[in-house]
């Protein structure tokens, strides 16, 4: 049973101890009214939290003013748990109470609503606190008991000491049952035996009181480059993510001589609505995560997780998606399986329970068959709380609009997890390797990759760079910022850039930064230089990709809304890639230069495409380009901007085959050649692009593609999946439009039959 203090008397009623040190009884079933009075603000929330398990609702710390003086909290208000609309389970129940300090340091009931707008639970129902028989005697006074340290006093009562006078045992309601006592609040002076102990103490405390705890900055020795201190502040500090309202709520800790830990900067004041009391279910959040990396080095997988005395301990596999999904899901699935026979889903059963689910739709299956080359795994349900762990698998189309090709809820971030998700994905697009997987970087992706997808490069997600970014390098002078952007994003060539990085950590004394560290090692996952030689579809380097639900469907969307939104904005995305399909088959781009080479493109690309290609002709008439060598077939141009000299590529061409190479790698990172290489075509009077030089995956006829890629070397595997997918896509189409009318029915069936007398 868990003690809490109450000590509450009406104004006007003396709480007195009598000449033979017997306290006076105090009413602990009392209504609150206008003029109750609290030793503080916490005693107050305390009372009002044991009327509300009495009559039967919960309660959360609302609103608080400050003084215009001196910035101290004035009065609080303690809130009905439905009040407000934020959420899917409040209703806009107006009950609460406020607390006024008075000059006296005494906190006051000033204003009092007791009329809820829902039905209230039973009394006693559950969670009724229940009073100890209180000792007869008592040798100090209720003051001298409130004010002792509180560790001291739920020691004594731990260990069989009878409990003072106005002490309360109650239970906390939490899932399982597990009674575990509820911690002192946190003090300057607090100390601990490690960091993770004080980490874990702290959550365990927001749980208690209602708010979420992140991994805030940390401090490094400038000697040795250990840990020196580092603060846990409330998940709504700062203004990164709009959920968040620039807390101040936070708990600092220091090292000390003795390798202890001390508490030494504290501000327990939020300045936010808190929730009520938050169960975890020992689940391994991300912050944690997080801390343990930190602690490690980056070197913990993710299903080592639950912490013990500063241990890792190994983990049984857990799933954070709510069990009541999975009917609504399957339920869902089967529906859309007898409308689609491309439908596909699967379900990871572990020991007979559900864990992580896939799913994919026929149009998405053959999407991947187009445009299955570039895929990104967007988790960005990670930057915040979420409701649902929902991740989608997304790809570029020909028009550069993102096209789902899977959905999944996730069960855990595990290499488990992932492999499952990666091999159920790759099953169900017909065994597509992807070219390039832009994912986070989270080991157990990085390792899950690496099994599925053997060859394929992982690019990390830019959004969880500019996290770790602003978490490790917050506390650096501005000049080393600018430099690390330098470093980072105008480097040119590998000996460049591993030169500028060397010379960036030697000159701000960085060599013992283990992230640094880590990410110079994965720098070719990251790294602009680095990345340019790959394909990537254009996809820019260095900017948060747009999720392709928007803020439709997210971590936070509630499952009864889940699937209406899901639909919506799938079929919303779907018509804007019917209506881009419209325009490049019926409407025709303006010609500029009444070249050849930009008729040609003109009529295979896209709109979209063609506007990029469009470009880098007219900017090619801006630049020079001078022949530096020549050896048989081989050639080498310098090409650069006319009164620009910084501005210069060097490139490559032989005439055997008419291949051609740019240092600007642009036709390798997008598919669409470059100003530099069309200048060097215009000197030695190449009036059309070489075939090679056309990727399918960008014509307007890309759903098609199969017929050009019957001869570019796809493996048979690839070729039959095409095939496929491209005439189930089409009979689709078929069987829409003869299903409108008799008469239209009667014409497509037509059509199919004599079309199948030629394949027999």
């Amino acid at each position: 049973m868990n003690p809490m203090v109450v000590n509450a008397f009406p104004v006007g009623i003396v709480h007195v101890i009598n000449s033979g040190n017997v306290e006076s009884e105090v009413d602990l079933r009392m209504e609150p009214s206008v003029g109750l009075e609290f030793d503080s603000s916490d005693e107050a929330r305390d009372f009002y939290g044991l009327y509300a398990m009495r009559v039967g609702f919960k309660i959360r710390t609302g609103q608080l003013y400050r003084s215009r003086r001196d910035g101290s909290v004035s009065s609080r208000r303690f809130v009905c748990s439905k009040e407000g609309f934020q959420l899917n389970s409040r209703t806009g129940c107006p009950a609460f109470i406020r607390v006024q300090r008075r000059d006296s340091g005494k906190w006051v009931i000033d204003q009092i609503q007791k009329d809820h707008n829902h039905e209230l639970g039973l009394e006693g129902e559950n969670n009724s606190p229940v009073l100890q028989q209180k000792p007869p005697v008592v040798p100090k006074s209720l003051v001298e008991v409130l004010r002792r340290p509180k560790v001291k006093l739920l020691g004594q009562i731990e260990n069989g000491g009878s409990s003072p006078s106005g002490i309360i045992n109650f239970k906390r309601q939490k899932r399982g049952g597990d009674g575990r006592q509820p911690l002192p609040e946190p003090y300057t002076g607090l100390e601990f035996n490690t960091a993770n102990e004080a980490y874990e103490y702290y959550q365990s405390y927001a749980e208690s009181v209602g708010f979420r705890v992140r991994i805030g900055q940390l401090f490094r020795s400038k000697n040795d480059g250990s840990i020196t201190s580092r603060r846990f502040v409330c998940s709504k500090e700062g203004f990164q993510h709009p959920s968040r309202v620039g807390c101040g709520a936070f708990m600092r800790i220091k090292k000390k001589d003795s390798e202890s830990w001390m508490v030494d900067r504290l501000n327990k004041d939020h300045n936010h609505d808190l929730g009520e009391q938050m169960v975890y279910e020992n689940k391994f959040s991300t912050a944690s995560k997080k801390f343990i990396e930190e602690e490690t080095n980056g070197m913990v997988s993710m299903d080592l997780g639950e912490m013990n005395t500063g241990k890792l301990i190994k983990r049984s596999r857990e799933s954070k998606i709510g069990t009541d999904w999975y009917p609504v899901l399957l339920e869902y699935f089967q529906t859309r399986q007898a409308e689609d026979t491309g439908f596909f889903y699967s379900v990871e059963v572990d020991n007979g329970s559900c864990r992580s689910v896939f799913w994919a739709d026929g149009r998405s299956r053959y999407s991947c068959s187009q445009f299955g080359d570039v895929v990104i795994l967007d988790t960005s349900y990670r930057k915040s709380n979420y409701v649902v762990p929902f991740a989608t698998f997304v790809g570029v189309n020909h028009h550069k609009q993102p096209v789902l090709l899977g959905s999944a809820l996730i069960a855990n971030e595990s290499k488990e997890c992932f492999t499952w998700l990666f091999q159920t994905w790759f099953k169900a697009m017909s065994s597509c390797r992807p070219k390039s997987v832009i994912a986070d970087q989270d080991m157990a992706i990085q390792q899950a990759i690496t099994v599925v997808f053997p060859g394929a490069h992982h690019r990390f997600s830019s959004w969880q760079i500019r996290a770790k970014e602003r978490e490790n390098l917050r506390s650096m002078p501005i000049e080393f910022r600018y430099e690390y952007e330098k470093c980072i994003y105008e480097s040119q060539t590998t000996v460049e850039f591993n030169t500028t990085w060397n010379s960036l950590v030697n000159k701000y004394n960085l060599k013992g930064n283990a992230w640094l560290q880590q990410m110079y090692d994965k720098r070719e996952s990251w790294v602009p230089l680095y990345l340019r030689g790959k394909f990537f579809a254009g996809i820019p380097i260095g900017e948060t990709i747009e999720s392709f639900f928007g803020t439709q469907v997210n971590g936070q969307t509630p499952l009864r809304e889940f699937i209406p939104r899901y639909e919506q904005g799938l079929e919303q995305r779907r018509e804007d890639e019917r209506k881009e399909d419209f325009n490049s088959f019926n409407l025709q781009s303006f010609s500029q230069t009444k070249e050849a080479i930009e008729e040609q493109c003109r009529r295979l690309y896209t709109f979209t495409i063609f506007k990029i290609f469009q470009d880098e002709l007219l900017q090619s008439y801006s630049y020079i380009g001078i022949k530096t060598y020549e050896e048989g077939t081989i050639c080498r141009y310098l090409v650069r901007r006319s009164g620009n000299e910084n501005d210069k590529h060097a490139v490559t061409f032989s005439a055997v085959n008419l291949s051609v190479n740019c240092s600007c790698q642009m036709f390798e990172f997008e598919g669409v050649l470059c100003r530099h290489v069309l200048k060097v075509f215009k000197l030695l009077n190449i009036r059309e692009l070489p075939s090679q030089y056309i990727l399918p995956r960008w014509l307007r006829n890309a759903e098609y593609r199969i017929l050009c890629g019957a001869e570019s070397g796809v493996s048979s595997q690839e070729l039959k999946a095409f095939m496929i997918w491209s005439l189930r896509e089409t009979a689709c189409k078929y069987v829409e439009c003869g299903t409108t009318s008799v008469e239209k029915y009667k014409l497509a069936y037509e059509i199919m039959r004599e079309g199948g007398k030629k394949l027999y």
